[in-house]
This record gives structure tokens, sequence and C-alpha cells, in this order.
């Protein structure tokens, strides 16, 4: 099991990290942390292989602990900017991602980074091909961005309120479970559809616009 450390300063958010993650094979979160400090404190306890970091936390930049710990890192943040990117990159970050992204986006980042540890774990010395390989393999599910405008906090809600259901369910189900807008619910059922992770049918009235049915696809 690779052991991941969440660095992330907003709880909520952080939460959504470890339910990602979790869902995969392979992978165990030994623990969150809100601040730098405290970060350092439970890499020192826990011994991780990977951290999913944040850019922005109360105490210092991200980038001070990306810095100071020799642990392959991810970052999740909302930082955008060029400065920040080459920044992290510079700094030893195998991956970044920005915030919002879905449950997908995230997958593909740690399923690459198990195939590069995979690789890298070969006995003996590493050829230039084994070196090229392991590289290409970290990189080579990466998806683009989540849509404008999505968070990964209420897609994990519409997820799991998807996922709790016993009958097909319609956005304006789902909307009112959640007290969200219809259209909000209807696009993050959407992109589940879409991902793979739902499938969606059309139920037919005796007039106006057929509705659209959820379906959580397990496995």
């Amino acid at each position: 099991m690779l052991k991941v450390l969440v660095v992330e300063d907003d709880f909520r958010v952080a939460e959504v990290h470890v339910a990602f993650t979790e869902q995969l094979d392979g992978f165990t979160v030994v623990g969150t942390a809100r601040t730098v400090a405290e970060g350092r404190r439970l890499i020192a306890e826990t011994g991780p292989d990977l951290l999913l970091l944040d850019r922005y936390l109360p105490d210092a930049s991200g980038l001070t602990l990306l810095h100071d710990v020799p642990v392959d890192t991810i970052m999740l943040t909302a930082a955008g900017d060029a400065e920040t990117v080459r920044a992290a990159y510079a700094l030893g970050a195998l991956n970044y991602l920005v915030k919002p992204f879905t449950a997908e986006q995230l997958a593909d980042r740690l399923r690459g980074y198990a195939r590069y540890r995979a690789t890298l774990a070969a006995a003996g010395p590493l050829s230039q091909a084994d070196i090229d390989r392991a590289v290409r393999l970290l990189h080579e599910g990466d998806r683009t961005a989540a849509p404008k405008g999505h968070s990964p906090v209420t897609a994990r809600l519409v997820a799991d309120a998807l996922q709790a259901a016993t009958e097909p369910r319609s956005a304006a189900a789902v909307a009112a479970e959640l007290g969200i807008a219809r259209a909000t619910a209807q696009r993050y059922l959407a992109s589940l559809a879409e991902s793979g992770r739902a499938t969606m049918t059309l139920r037919y009235g005796t007039t106006g616009r057929p509705e659209h049915l959820y379906v959580w696809l397990p496995g």
C-alpha cells in the first residue's frame, strides 16, 4: 500500500481528497494536516510515500514544505499562476492539479504515480529506457482540468447521493435532497455519466420533454 498524507487547510476539501484517494486500490491515507507545521510533524510520524499538498496554508506556503521534506508530492491547489507552477516543479513536485477537479482526474494522477513507483522499484540499476518509461507512466493518464465552476465538494455530495439511492434519481430529486439548484445537480450528474460512474436513461411522460434518470454504476 502506498501511504498518502493530505495537507489541506479546508477540512471539507481534505475529506473529499481522502475519499477520492481511498476509493483506489493500493492507496491508504495515513493522515491530514491543516498547516505546514502539522504536515512536518505527521510526515515524521507516519512516513508517507506521497503528499497531496495545497499551496495556500495558514502558517506558510505549501511550497515551503515541498522544499523542506524529501517526499514525493502532487500539488492540489487553486494556484494556477505560472510562477507557482514553475516553483512547484523546480522544488520537486511530480504532478500539479488545479482546483476544482474531479475524482477521475485525481485518480488518473494517483494511478500514474503508482505505475511510476512500480517501475522504479525494480532491483538493480535502471537503464535509460526504464527511467524514460517511469516518467512517461507518471503522466500518460493525465486529463484536462475540470470545467470552470465545478466544485470537488459538490461533486462528492452528488456522487454520494446517487450511490446511496435505491432507485434511479432525477436532477430535481438530487437537487431537493442536497439543497442545490436543479441545473447544478444536472451538470454534476451529467459529468458522472460522461466519466462512466453512472448511467443515464430517459423517462417519458404524457407531455413535455423526457426526464433524465441516473443510476450509480458499482465497481
